[in-house]
């Protein structure tokens, strides 16, 4: 297990270090340079996502719910821990590059979920099903690609949208709150399958709910800590973008890195924070009720704006503020402990609060992904048994909850690689049915 465990790492220290964040952000470059800037017209795509839709069927999701179930499996601890982690290994400047792919990680997303409607399909019920995988078969006429997609989007639903998340949940109550992990992880099964039971609709009203309320509660806690600390707000901003261009030793302790070490850290989160490239929004949005591929490809775009431009961040504005205000809270913490360093700065339960953030985003993150994972079990079986993937998956969130998990992260890791290869093959093959933002 050990020998095995060691190959993946390595597969993934290679493809993660160079190769896929190369193709990426030239994926993101060239989509950006092609679509004639489209991040610029976000504010128009924000307008678009909060618009009552007039294409109302009762049997597909609104455009802000496709929306909200997007940010529901990409909204999470990523935000939270994987900027920590990102300014701990790659200083400061890890930040501005993370702000930069999610700029123009815009372009991409719009790409992919402009092609995810223009070539999804339509069940005997009358619900539209797509993603990278109808791409492949009603686009470029490869169901053997498609399948290959599928499959490796419900291996990914199991592991970084399930197992992982459920894990994070009881770490986070057992080192916050002492709860016993079983005990967190039937909760977790219990609140999630609750939702994950009744089905596409149920888990659209759910996220339109829940993830704005989130991300409103936490990006205000943000803005708080800034006011708190806004002596050295523009001081940050100055070190974050010169330790970006011209890196040297952070600061309070944390590693001084090379130019290529703060841009892959600061990169690669913001790829893993949005997944553009990877193809997952695109399936959320195929679920929309508008037949306008456009429409629905800025609403989706905006995601990423919201995920990694704003949230991302302003969690890291936090962190470095933080550090050069109060560098002897974060001496001795761990790579994930800054965030909760900052946070303990807040007038009342500041640490507490953090942890209930960190459950409750898992906790939509476990259902927005139960979504991607059952619309992949579909295209793979053909609507059958259904029924069997969601008590499987609802399981698994218990089994997550109380398993060791190294070897699923770095699985998850190498997987998320494999599925960007055909998801970015049909962007490039299909290019010439993509239309300008209106």
């Amino acid at each position: 297990m050990q020998f095995i465990l060691s190959g993946i790492q390595s597969a993934n220290q290679f493809l993660w270090s160079g190769p896929l964040l190369f193709l990426l952000m030239g994926t993101h470059l060239y989509f950006t340079m092609k679509l004639h800037f489209p991040q610029k017209k976000i504010f128009h795509a924000i307008k678009l996502s909060i618009t009552p839709s007039s294409n109302k069927n009762g049997q597909n999701l609104s455009v802000f719910a496709t929306l909200s179930t997007t940010l529901a499996a990409t909204l999470g601890t990523g935000n939270i821990i994987g900027v920590s982690t990102a300014v701990a290994l790659g200083g400061p400047g890890a930040i501005f590059w993370c702000w930069v792919t999610g700029i123009l990680g815009m372009a991409t997303a719009y790409a992919e979920c402009f092609l995810s409607v223009r070539f999804r399909s339509r069940d005997k019920e009358g619900i539209y099903q797509g993603g990278p995988m109808y791409v492949w078969q009603n686009g470029l006429h490869n169901p053997f690609i498609g399948k290959l997609y599928a499959l490796l989007t419900l291996t990914a639903a199991f592991g970084v949208g399930c197992t992982t998340q459920s894990n994070s949940i009881t770490q986070t109550t057992t080192t916050s709150f002492g709860l016993n992990p079983h005990i967190a992880g039937i909760a977790a099964a219990v609140l999630a399958g609750l939702v994950i039971i009744g089905g596409v609709r149920s888990i659209g009203n759910v996220c339109m709910k829940l993830v704005p309320f989130l991300a409103v509660l936490y990006t205000g806690s943000c803005i708080f800590l800034l006011f708190l600390n806004r002596e050295a707000f523009f001081p940050a901003i100055r070190l974050i973008v010169t330790h970006a261009l011209a890196p040297r030793a952070a600061l309070g302790g944390a590693v001084g890195s090379s130019l290529m070490l703060t841009a892959r850290y600061g990169i690669a989160r913001g790829l893993f924070t949005n997944e553009a490239g990877i193809g997952t929004s695109a399936i959320a949005a195929a679920a929309s009720d508008t037949c306008n591929p456009a429409y629905q490809a800025l609403v989706s775009m905006t995601a990423v704006f919201w995920d990694t431009v704003v949230m991302c961040l302003l969690s890291g504005l936090v962190i470095v503020t933080n550090m050069m205000l109060h560098p002897a809270s974060i001496e001795g913490v761990n790579e994930a402990g800054l965030t909760d360093a900052a946070f303990s700065y807040l007038p009342v339960l500041g640490n507490v609060f953090l942890s209930l953030c960190l459950v409750a985003f898992a906790i939509t993150t476990l259902i927005g992904w139960s979504y991607l994972g059952e619309q992949a079990y579909r295209y793979v079986t053909g609507n059958r048994g259904i029924n069997v993937y969601k008590v499987a998956y609802i399981v698994m969130i218990y089994i997550g909850a109380v398993l060791p998990l190294n070897l699923v992260w770095e699985c998850t890791d190498l997987i998320n690689a494999f599925m960007i290869l055909p998801n970015v093959a049909a962007l490039f093959l299909l290019q010439n049915y993509l239309q300008n933002p209106a």
